[in-house]
């Protein structure tokens, strides 16, 4: 209710003051005053009112929590799962909270992949300055020099990054369902090298200076009557907004810039990058790959089989319309799930491709070899 009357106090002194200097205005006259006032409130600055600040821990102890040795996610002293809203009615509030946690669960898998995995940490570009941003992704010792198997492992797109599958799936479900250590050390225990890409580690955030602010503020082409025009709105705004400055209490949060990491600067460019620099200076004779979601954009013209979320047993098979790779049943209607509702086929896959090529029977048709060219279409 206070978020309310904060709104209408002002509203209230406002309407008075054009009473006394008017007269009574009419209803289509009050309805026109209204939606101006109100057009010009920043509802984003208004819901930041009586906000906590953005402060949060930087460990799972802070948080109070741990994972359990089921690898699920829990309170320390309630045993619960992990709660959303923890504040009531301050939804930014919470995901901040969130966010802040999934950059804890990050670090944690990849202390996970070293530790665990007994993977190791290379650096790129391969070449980097000691200055320049960089990125990195996780190799097994053998990685280049196994001469028989090499299993590289894909993420998706978005906050994930090397060693998860779905971050929303580690904090809800658990580890195995929500990362790639399963498929790591099941390749490790079958004899595989193993390279883990980390596609979405494009750049680093730095805040920016006071210079740096004014001159993107300055720097615009735009012509000088123009550029006044818009100062002068602008310096309009900053005047509105003072004027709610004592209604709200809003978060004053950094400017940052991004500094983008050379030749990995998006997904598909370091797939690339990793392709040439790693994975075919590898000694390996076959070259799995297992790539969730977005991650398989970058392999589409290889030979494969694609495990799609559906209703169907896992493996029945899948029509499509596309003439992409043949499809199957992952076993799973969420999408999130399917890298591992599809684990042991996945290797039972990799398995048979081998005999196949070893042998004298041929292989079953894939994408390289039966597919209709688009250009056909």
């Amino acid at each position: 209710m206070n978020f309310y009357f904060n709104i209408l106090n002002p509203l209230t002194v406002w309407a008075m003051m054009a009473q006394l200097q008017q007269g009574v205005p009419d209803e289509k006259e009050k309805t026109t005053a209204l939606k101006d006032l109100l057009s010009r409130i920043d509802l984003d600055e208004l819901m930041k009112k009586d906000e906590p600040p953005l402060e949060f821990p930087d460990t799972l102890e802070g948080f109070e929590y741990s994972f359990n040795e089921k690898g699920q996610l829990r309170h320390v002293k309630t045993g619960e799962p992990f709660v959303f809203n923890y504040r009531e009615d301050l939804h930014r509030w919470n995901q901040k909270r969130y966010e802040a946690l999934g950059e804890i669960i990050t670090k944690h898998v990849y202390r996970l992949l070293e530790d665990e995995c007994h993977l190791k940490k290379v650096t790129l570009p391969v070449d980097a300055t000691e200055n320049e941003p960089k990125s990195f992704i996780f190799m097994s010792e053998d990685a280049l020099t196994n001469p028989d198997k090499l299993l590289v492992l894909i993420h998706g797109n978005g906050v994930v990054r090397a060693g998860q599958w779905a971050r929303r799936l580690i904090i809800n479900e658990d580890l195995d369902s929500g990362t790639q250590i399963p498929y790591i050390k099941k390749a490790t225990e079958e004899g595989y090298g193993v390279i883990v890409l980390n596609p979405n580690e494009n750049y680093i955030e730095v805040e920016k200076t006071k210079a740096q602010v004014q001159l993107s503020s300055d720097s615009s082409d735009e012509p000088a009557e123009k550029r006044e025009r818009k100062d002068k709105i602008q310096k309009e705004t900053k005047k509105r907004r003072d004027f709610y400055e004592k209604y709200r209490n809003p978060q004053k949060e950094k400017e940052t810039m991004q500094m983008y990491i050379r030749d990995n600067g998006s997904p598909e460019e370091h797939t690339i990058y990793v392709w040439d620099h790693f994975i075919s200076q590898s000694a390996a004779e076959n070259v799995f790959f297992v790539a969730h979601s977005y991650g398989g954009l970058a392999f589409v013209e290889l030979n494969c089989c694609n495990w799609v979320s559906s209703s169907e047993p896992l493996d029945a098979s899948v029509e499509s319309m596309l003439p992409d790779c043949p499809r199957v049943s992952a076993g799973t209607e969420r999408h999130e799930l399917t890298s591992w509702k599809s684990f042991p086929s996945i290797f039972k896959f990799f398995s048979e491709a081998m005999e196949a090529k070893n042998s004298s029977v041929k292989p079953t048709p894939t994408r390289r070899s039966n597919r209709i060219k688009y250009e056909e279409l």
